[in-house]
């Protein structure tokens, strides 16, 4: 049987929109060659309308191309989804691949905070959050630095210097935001490797929304850098300003979306590393840049960049050298991961799958599914699609959860 009410422009669409060729579309579906054609011709034959799909062929499609089965049946193809502001300034030309995934990401990421926003929204304890859209990026760097470090509970900026490194400060700023209401998630890719997307593609997400607002941190940067990533996301939620962020720029802004980057790299820098307490370090001396900043990274908790970013912005560093060391920062990441992710193709086993899951969903949004689902207010199939996971895998995930502890209701 086959499905002939498909549009074959919508199957070209979905493809594209995939992040995949015509050859390795086919490949992952399966298509096999005859000696009449090729198993991209095949495919090719199908976008064209030559031939119709059958019914198994557009299950498949559909599961490979993530699309729900019912978009195939669409009049025409629609328009790319909204990211909301493309704060981004990239080196570069980005390829239509890694521009599809990201869109693939970030629409994942919308559904999913829409279920989440719609389960609030039908708790009558729920009330919108005064922090979302509160600031303007016209306001005092220093004092919207200090008012986000009240919110979370933060008395001093230099309380921060008490974790044992980079990973166990934004394990503990992480459950702060996520204490006043916003949901942060750890997500790189679409649920394999093979669609990591890079740093260097996006750094983080924001949805600025007073029910669910949402923080999206890509996992596949370096954990020193996720404090300031998590601040800088935070800093655009209280802007009220929806989108999608790259790597601190020292370019100077010209644009309404990069001046309101630029505020949201100042201020996530400030709350990090006080300008109070930089005086100390005057201009530094020419070939000791690195060393100065690798010790105050370790004091702080924090990463080389930012601290590179922050010794920019105040003058202790010029534009040209900051350049030179983000791109030597960025190399030598690469190899780190590259080497890690070599270590890790030859070590037997590997971290528990619920507990990796579990880190990356967050406690707030892990919360929320499961009060709800124990509330019988949403179904198994649904948490599934709202924690990104199997159906099967919810309940081992809930519980790998609620070994911590109770889920607590987020405060408002």
């Amino acid at each position: 049987m086959r499905a002939e009410n498909i549009n074959p422009s919508i199957l070209t669409w979905a493809r594209e929109t995939a992040g995949l060729s015509v050859e390795e579309a086919a490949v992952r579906l399966g298509l096999s060659a005859t000696e009449a054609s090729s198993a991209e011709e095949k495919l090719l034959a199908l976008e064209e309308g030559e031939r119709k799909p059958t019914r198994n062929q557009l299950l498949k499609i559909a599961s490979v191309y993530r699309r729900p089965l019912t978009a195939f049946y669409m009049a025409a193809p629609p328009v790319i989804g909204n990211r909301g502001e493309d704060f981004r300034t990239i080196a570069g030309q980005v390829s239509a691949k890694e521009t599809a995934l990201l869109d693939a990401l970030l629409r994942d990421i919308r559904a999913r905070q829409d279920m989440a926003r719609s389960i609030l929204e039908d708790d009558d304890d729920t009330t919108p959050l005064p922090f979302v859209g509160r600031t303007s990026i016209r306001e005092n760097v220093a004092l919207v630095a200090d008012t986000i470090r009240q919110a979370l509970g933060i008395a001093a900026a230099r309380d921060m210097r008490r974790f044992n490194g980079p990973e166990a400060l934004f394990n503990d700023l992480r459950e702060r935001v996520e204490k006043i209401g916003v949901f942060v998630l750890l997500v790189g890719n679409l649920g394999s490797h093979q669609t990591n997307v890079s740093e260097s593609i996006f750094r983080g997400f924001a949805i600025a929304d007073e029910i669910a607002p949402f923080i999206i941190i890509n996992d596949q940067d370096a954990k020193a850098a996720r404090s300031f990533t998590l601040i800088h996301e935070l800093v655009h939620i209280f802007v009220g300003s929806t989108g999608v962020s790259g790597s601190p720029s020292a370019v100077e802004p010209e644009t309404p979306a990069a001046r309101v980057e630029r505020f949201c790299n100042d201020v996530a820098g400030e709350f990090l590393l006080p300008t109070g307490e930089l005086p100390a370090i005057g201009q530094i001396t020419e070939g000791a840049e690195r060393e100065v900043i690798r010790m105050v990274a370790e004091s702080w908790n924090v990463s080389e960049p930012m601290v590179a970013y922050r010794f920019q912005r105040t003058g202790r560093i010029t534009e040209a050298k900051y350049r030179e060391l983000v791109a030597l920062y960025a190399a030598r990441w690469r190899q780190v991961r590259e080497r890690a992710r070599e270590q890790n193709r030859e070590a037997e086993g590997g971290p528990n799958y619920y507990v990796v899951r579990k880190h990356r969903l967050g406690r707030a949004l892990l919360g929320l599914v499961g009060r709800t689902l124990r509330d019988e207010a949403l179904t198994h199939t649904k948490a599934a699609k709202m924690l990104g996971v199997k159906p099967s895998s919810v309940e081992p995930l809930l519980r790998t959860s609620e070994r911590v502890g109770p889920f607590a209701p987020v405060e408002r």
